[in-house]
Parts: C-alpha cells; structure tokens; sequence
C-alpha cells in the first residue's frame, strides 16, 4: 500500500480550553461553606434527600432545595477506580484512587481521591475522612479539601451501602 493511501492512525494537538462559571447561589455556598471548613448540602422538601454539593433543585422532584444542610467530612467510599495513566493534567502522584464518598448525612456520593494508604487497600465500604489545608490556607474552592483518608472506622458492609443507592 502506497503511503499516502494508508491512514493517519495518531494526531497529537495542543488544545487549551479557558470559559468562565457562574456558580450560582447554591454552588456559591457551598463553595463559602468550604471555605469555612464545613461540607453543605441542600435538602429537597419533597422527598428529603440531601445533595452535596448542591445544585438548588432536586433531581427527583423538580422542585427548589434552599434548606442548608451541613454534612459530615467524612463518609463512605461507594465506587473506586484506580488510576495509574499519566496525564499532564493530573497533579496527583500514580497510581492513586478516584472514589466516589458517601458523605455521613448525605444522599448522594462526592467525588474524590483517596491517599494516604496503596491503592490496593482501597476498596468499597471503607470509611474515609477529608484532608483538609490548614485552617489559614481555607478557601472557597474544593481544592481546600486535599484528599480523603482511611478514617480507621470498621468498614460499611455492602448491605448496608445498598440502602443508599
């Protein structure tokens, strides 16, 4: 086959994307609520669910949420992956693990990622605990929170988690 009539099998282009986000009121809290060192959600008048973080209306209801709600820092892991690519995106040392915590008091996981033990021992139903910056270093931005740890809790078993999703 000619080499111009083979395909082109690999294209690597720089791309940068910048757009700016108006967080809104809710998100606008919660993000003041971080910075504060305190977890808020919202919950719905309908069904009382409560979401973190939130978003001002519920999914399920389709109704306002406006009562605050402060969460626990720490929760239960739901879902994990572990991630061991390199991207010149990711500050993250590899191999580390991208979870999905169930906060204590909310109804719907947080996304995170856990360190401070391997990546092996990671797993669902382990309890974990935010990590965050020092209080002087609080702001209102999620990387406030650090990362999240083993807390040393007995794990949730898997019955149990299944009441929540």
């Amino acid at each position: 086959m000619a080499e111009e009539s083979k395909p082109v099998t690999n294209i690597k282009t720089p791309m940068r994307l910048e757009y700016r986000y108006s967080a809104g009121v809710a998100t606008s809290r919660f993000l003041r609520g971080i910075g504060q060192g305190k977890i808020l959600g919202q919950r719905c008048p309908s069904c009382g669910k409560v979401y973190v973080p939130p978003r001002g209306s519920c999914p399920r209801c389709a109704v306002p949420t406006d009562q605050e709600v402060e969460v626990a820092d720490r929760g239960t892991i739901t879902t994990f992956a572990i991630v061991r690519v390199p991207s010149e995106n990711i500050d993250v040392p590899l191999p580390f693990a991208s979870v999905h915590v169930l906060l204590d008091g909310a109804d719907i996981p947080f996304f995170s990622v856990v360190q401070g033990c391997p990546v092996d021992e990671v797993r669902i139903g382990m309890r974990v605990r935010a990590v965050w910056v020092p209080k002087e270093e609080l702001a209102p931005t999620l990387q406030s929170i650090r990362h999240f740890e083993p807390s040393g809790e007995p794990d949730v078993p898997f019955a149990k988690l299944q009441e929540f999703l």
